[in-house]
């Protein structure tokens, strides 16, 4: 697994192994934040295209099964891919937008296209105005660089879809909401979005979209890395999400499947690694949520009777808050997780508690108990206990004051006053002595 680490994420990984006592896999390497995908070989038995050429009366001549190879140069938009066509080029074959309207559309059947650049679109956000528009059955998106654009690569009632291997460059302007969604897809099914670098774009979004796969993408300094909506059974693997605002947020969604992926540097008083809202069945396991100022927040999740949540194996590292509840405290299972060096492991919005939530074989860096047989599991309880925290989670603005001697000395009260003692939050009644190791994988 190749960590490709933002700004002051990568320091915060890297603390995060030194702080767990452990070694970095031999698979794992730390590399340069933007890395772009691999230039995409040319199709065998490609009908060449010079440069400048019209392209779109070649698109419509063509025969299904055809492939055009554009030479390097520059082509004017917008273009329309028929059923069953491809169009390659290399990175130096530049679409151009026209200044209006979407730029490539792939309206028919595994239409495909390959390698080639996508400059520019219009710039209306009520009609979508993207550098790539997918709505065939089976449509391919692989290898291109979208750059300029409003909305970087749509996919829309579609179903089938690959969008592989792409650099989305987005705009970048200060204000997240006025961006366009780097990657969307919108009631589009059984399709893979993978392998692709997405920086400075708004959202890549998933929504009304269910049976999809997200894997290997690296998403960086956008609002949502991923954002799910009223999308179900979806899985979203071996991801780096890396100084957005949020990392992954899930809402009224189902059966989602969460692993290995990274989610670090989401800082701010918005800033949260992986969000759930009224979704249930989801399952989050060996991921790696550091330096986030929330790194897991749960809101009314899971919502629907019959309905739980399974976190397992993650490591929450470096953050205000582990894990913050809001009407969560039940029927989510904590098992087997590691929470080390955050300023506050749990809290409960409102003063409440975690007691209903199971609590088992997790790695507390403040338990103080012992291991008589050394089974690797504590023989007492660990019980999280804080005046601090529970005032700050009755009371938020006081967080103002983390780090400061005032909360310190409150803490220090609580621990050493019978009169002061606060109520458990959570307890966990076979904590593991020993810090869970930070293994990262991904799947070939």
């Amino acid at each position: 697994m190749t960590f490709l680490l933002h700004r002051h994420a990568g320091a915060a990984l890297a603390a995060a192994v030194a702080l767990c006592g452990c070694a970095r896999p031999a698979s794992t390497q730390v590399a340069r934040q933007g890395t772009v995908p691999a230039a995409l070989a040319r199709p065998p038995r490609c009908r060449p295209v010079e440069a400048g050429a019209a392209v779109q009366p070649l698109l419509d001549g063509a025969r299904e099964g055809e492939s055009l190879c554009l030479a390097p140069g520059s082509y004017r938009g917008p273009l329309r891919l028929p059923a069953g066509v491809t169009l390659w080029g290399p990175r130096e074959a530049v679409v151009r937008s026209s200044g209006e309207g979407t730029t490539v559309r792939l309206e028919g059947e595994r239409a495909r296209l390959l390698g080639l650049t996508v400059d520019g679109s219009g710039g209306r956000f009520d009609t979508l105005d993207a550098a790539v528009h997918v709505r065939g059955r089976g449509a391919v998106v692989e290898g291109i660089t979208v750059r300029n654009a409003v909305f970087g690569i749509l996919a829309e009632r579609a179903e089938g879809v690959t969008v592989r291997g792409n650099h989305v460059v987005g705009s970048g302007g200060p204000a997240l909401g006025m961006r366009g969604d780097a990657i969307r897809l919108w009631e589009t099914q059984h399709s893979r979005v993978e392998d692709n670098l997405v920086e400075a774009g708004r959202d890549v979004v998933v929504w009304y979209s269910s049976h999809n796969s997200v894997r290997r993408n690296t998403v960086t300094g956008g609002r949502y890395g991923t954002h799910f909506m009223y999308s179900h059974d979806n899985v979203v693997e071996d991801n780096h999400y890396l100084g957005n605002e949020v990392g992954i947020f899930v809402m009224y969604s189902r059966g989602i499947v969460l692993r290995r992926n990274v989610l670090a540097g989401a800082t701010g008083a918005a800033g949260m690694g992986l969000g759930l809202k009224e979704s249930g069945n989801v399952t989050a396991v060996g991921n790696l949520l550091v330096h986030n100022t929330v790194g897991l927040y749960l809101d009314t999740s899971p919502l629907q009777e019959g309905d739980a949540n399974v976190f397992e194996g993650n490591h929450f590292r470096l953050g205000e808050v582990g894990v913050v509840f809001h009407s969560s405290e039940r029927r989510n299972a904590f098992r087997g997780n590691s929470f080390r060096d955050n300023a506050a492991p749990v809290q409960v919005e409102g003063g409440g508690d975690a007691l209903e939530v199971e609590w088992r074989g997790n790695d507390f860096d403040d338990y103080a108990g012992y291991d008589w047989d050394a089974d690797g599991v504590g023989d007492v309880p660990y019980e999280l206990r804080s005046l601090s925290g529970d005032l700050v989670a009755r009371y938020p603005d006081l967080a103002f004051f983390r780090g400061s001697p005032t909360l310190s000395l409150v803490r220090a009260a609580g621990e050493l006053l019978p009169l002061f003692t606060p109520k458990p939050v959570l307890r966990d009644t076979a904590p593991r002595m020993a810090p869970l190791a930070l293994e990262a994988g991904h799947a070939d």
